[in-house]
């Protein structure tokens, strides 16, 4: 059981011999010429998790899941999902193009005890996006003609939790027993300890390019009193910089303007305002002159490129990382991709890294920066979630998880 949510876990329920559907996310990169996978991290995440577990203790595995959106270059078959996991588990993988047909219901009948059977992409079927209720999407073809076959309904796929598609929230009213899988309890559990319970100091570090988020998160873990520090980068701190009153220069704001964040300034400006000890902003930059080059924010319009946060900042930064006992980033602090432009998401690594704070990070470029730069196994927890990671930081729950407090008990 979690503690606060009071949702089971695998812990609390027997499967020997049981056949169990569990939702899983394998949404991976594809390559859009070759159609294979590019990188098989989603998948064996909840395979050397959840699926060996269950498959050593006995029980029958039904695998749904989905992969990319319908005429999306990404959107194809799970029958590559299939090898892969397959390689990763060194064992026997069943596969089927079909999600809820005969051929499915079949092979869902002819398991044994320790086998799996992974089903075809889910968004083929185009009742699984709808967007329904738990209860109705229960009515659903799919549901009534899978949930029959169904001992126990384990709901895995946090980076999709964000979501009220039929297969996340559908089975949970129609089946007996519900609980959250290895990765999505990780996943709770690390969340209930940053937002429920966390020990303080707690510093957020916000940057990446994906700034529309920012000042939701802001609000939210500052109203809350969530957080004592939000330390921002990238195209975050260049928003919050010009809410601020800087003027950037034309090719900075012109990035700004062209993604739509120039709407958020006003609200920004009052965060700023309501929260001026808190919110902390660069005092010095990197902008790209023919490589990397260091500027004061008095220096401020340039006419280069900004690409990173200067290393004063980062140093600044981490001597309050230094001093945290909970840490959340989410988005690097500069273009880390670029040579030279690294310098001070790698500080911000190091000071997480060496410090004794609980820390979690999330998003795909923070993730691939981790990874990029050796830093990927020095974390506390890794979020599997993008949006779905947002989104909880933002509100505290997601639709799946209201889902599983209300049906796993």
């Amino acid at each position: 059981m979690i503690p606060v949510l009071n949702i089971k876990t695998l812990d609390d329920v027997e499967v020997k011999g049981k056949t169990v559907l569990v939702r899983v996310d394998f949404n991976s990169p594809v390559d859009p010429v070759t159609k294979k996978i590019t990188d098989d991290t989603r998948i064996r995440t909840h395979a050397e998790t959840t699926l060996k577990e269950l498959m050593e203790k006995g029980a029958k595995v039904v695998v749904l899941a989905h992969q990319g959106r319908k005429g999306d270059p990404d959107f194809i078959s799970l029958s590559a999902h299939a090898e892969v996991l397959k390689k990763i588990l060194g064992s026997s993988v069943k596969f089927v193009d079909d999600i809820f047909g005969e051929k499915a219901r079949s092979e869902i009948n002819s398991l044994d005890e320790g086998e799996l059977l992974l089903l075809e992409n889910v968004r083929m079927w185009d009742g699984e996006t709808k967007k329904l209720s738990a209860e109705e999407h229960a009515k659903s073809e799919m549901v009534r003609a899978l949930a029959p076959l169904v001992d126990v309904f384990v709901v895995d796929a946090f980076a999709a939790a964000h979501r009220t598609h039929a297969s996340l929230v559908g089975f949970a009213p129609v089946v007996k027993e519900v609980v959250a899988g290895r990765v999505m309890e990780r996943e709770l559990r690390s969340l209930v300890k940053v937002l429920e319970e966390p020990e303080r100091p707690c510093i957020y570090i916000l940057g990446g390019a994906k700034a529309e988020d920012s000042a939701d998160v802001v609000d939210s873990v500052l109203s809350k009193d969530r957080a004592d520090y939000v330390l921002t980068g990238g195209l975050v701190a260049n928003l919050f910089l010009k809410a601020k009153g800087y003027d950037l220069g034309k090719v900075n704001e012109d990035v700004l303007e062209k993604k739509g964040f120039m709407s958020l300034i006003p609200r920004i400006k009052e965060l700023l305002d309501k929260y001026p000890s808190k919110i902390v902003l660069p005092e010095d930059l990197a902008i790209d002159d023919g490589g990397r080059k260091e500027i004061s924010i008095s220096d401020l319009p340039t006419e280069k490129v900004i690409k990173d946060i200067g290393i004063n900042t980062a140093k600044r930064y981490s001597e309050l990382i230094k001093d945290a006992k909970t840490i959340v980033m989410n988005g690097p602090m500069g273009v880390f991709e670029d040579k030279g432009f690294e310098v001070a998401t790698k500080e911000v690594f190091t000071a997480i890294s060496e410090s004794n704070a609980f820390s979690l990070i999330g998003g795909g470029h923070t993730i691939a920066a981790a990874s990029k730069l050796g830093y990927l196994g020095k974390f506390s927890h890794v979020s599997t979630g993008g949006g779905a990671l947002i989104e909880y930081l933002v509100k505290g729950t997601l639709p799946v998880i209201e889902i599983l407090k209300k049906y796993s008990r």
